[in-house]
């Protein structure tokens, strides 16, 4: 049995230990399970979403909980009125249900940003001087990208998990002293791929080393425990968890945040402002609201509260379905002529919903609007955001390209969406398209294409 094939059917048997737990619970749901798209060809379909990745569609519960709350919505944290008071109790209370949410230690810290790219630019701007960093080249831009300085060390991702955790070794024992941040991201972008986070982790303690964790893309898809992995700090993104309101956090040791200057200067983050003659005097707060300046995002912040509640009662429904899903899908597309999928790694590892392909012969760019505008699916074309990854697994794939086609999976995904994908490529393979495309200002768009777009968009 192939390693592939060994990899496929202990996925099947860990589906089958759950389902006993899977029967009894509830498999949350989307807020566009009923969107219906048109067609280039006449008519509408059901739309398949095999693009969360990107960003994960609008949990109906978060939907239903932001419309119980609008009418409370008021300011927070100096509001006398009791709006004021109910928004502040709610946007307080989330730093607690995502500290549970990723089982952080009880004195860590939480700071709502925007995204998982804000989360790490913070920190990034909170390392003490000289600081050394290293991190994979292949990660998403979101973390490869915010550090600077001569002590940052961006190494090869090798074609191995042992060899990667031999890399971070290597890289540490050549940093010069003082402190250091190991960055490392859960589950790849681009493959789906989990990285050896925990065995990471244990290297950089022997070299006295800090780790932030990128779970933008691990969160949505597995029960996530800071304390466990031994990490320090978390980045993460509401709009990949299912609550697209515009907030995301930073979770971790306080320390360094407490000592370093504001992210942003302004209101919320200043404890008291004087004026002496021309000077103005300022006392910077010293918890998360430190780097809060101004109005916060107050409904992203409780969004993403509920959306992470809902999601750690339903672990075991959520993977097995997406596990599921992920060997119908692997299967399907590794019968397609041409069909190559990228990995970072040699051998089989565990993994979430996501994967990147090519066809031999056609352009990720084409087949990504061919399957949206015939028949009704989006995925991912491009690069991802992981520009030095996606032209690397291209190139270890045989294919001098630097773009791909991505699927990724989630709680919107349907067994029908995957089954439709696998059976459009067929025929897109087989036959090409029905429709004759053009590329006018860098992306392939139908020539004269008839769909409306609905009327909020005029």
């Amino acid at each position: 049995m192939t390693l592939a094939l060994e990899r496929t059917s202990a996925v099947v048997a860990k589906t089958a230990v759950v389902a006993e737990t899977v029967a009894t619970q509830e498999i949350p749901t989307v807020a566009c399970a009923d969107l219906r798209v048109p067609l280039v060809t006449g008519g509408d379909i059901a739309y398949a979403n095999l693009d969360h990745a990107a960003s994960a569609p609008c949990l109906d519960k978060v939907r239903d909980a932001v419309d119980e709350f609008l009418p409370w919505y008021a300011s927070v944290h100096r509001g006398a009125g009791f709006a004021s008071q109910v928004s502040t109790k709610l946007y307080e209370r989330t730093r607690g249900i995502l500290r549970d949410f990723v089982d952080a230690r009880s004195t860590d810290t939480v700071v709502f940003t925007r995204n998982t790219t804000d989360s790490f630019n913070l920190l990034a701007r909170s390392l003490p001087k000289h600081t050394s960093v290293v991190v994979f080249d292949t990660d998403h831009h979101a973390a490869l990208l915010p550090w600077k300085g001569p002590n940052v060390r961006r190494i090869q991702t090798p074609r191995t998990r042992l060899a990667a955790v031999s890399a971070v070794d290597e890289a540490l024992a050549d940093c010069p002293q003082g402190p250091r941040l190991v960055v490392i991201t859960g589950a790849s972008n681009v493959t789906g791929e989990l990285l050896p986070v925990k065995e990471i982790a244990a290297v950089a303690r022997r070299h006295g080393a800090r780790i932030a964790l990128d779970a933008a893309q691990l969160a949505p898809h597995r029960k996530i425990s800071v304390r466990k992995l031994d990490v320090d700090y978390i980045a993460l993104s509401g709009h990949k968890l299912y609550a697209p309101f515009g907030a995301g956090a930073l979770i971790g040791r306080a320390d360094w945040l407490r000592a370093a200057q504001p992210y942003l200067a302004g209101g919320g983050a200043t404890k008291l402002v004087t004026r002496d003659s021309e000077d103005l005097g300022v006392v910077w707060n010293a918890g998360a609201e430190r780097h809060e300046a101004g109005s916060p995002n107050t409904v992203g912040v409780y969004a993403l509260g509920v959306a992470c509640e809902t999601l750690a009662a339903n672990w075991d429904g959520i993977v097995a379905h997406e596990d599921e899903l992920l060997v119908r899908l692997r299967r399907g597309l590794a019968g397609i002529p041409g069909f190559a999928e990228l990995r970072l790694f040699d051998a089989p590892v565990d993994r979430v919903g996501t994967l990147s392909f090519i066809v031999d012969g056609f352009e990720p760019g084409w087949l990504a609007a061919v399957l949206s505008a015939e028949y009704g699916i989006g995925v991912r074309d491009g690069a991802f955001c992981a520009h030095v990854a996606t032209k690397r697994l291209i190139a270890a794939a045989g294919s001098e390209g630097q773009q791909a086609v991505r699927v990724s999976l989630g709680l919107g995904s349907t067994a029908e969406h995957v089954d439709r994908l696998v059976l459009a490529l067929r025929q897109i393979v087989a036959r090409g398209a029905r429709w004759q495309y053009e590329k006018p200002e860098g992306r392939w768009v139908p020539e004269h294409d008839p769909r409306e777009l609905p009327p909020f968009c005029a």
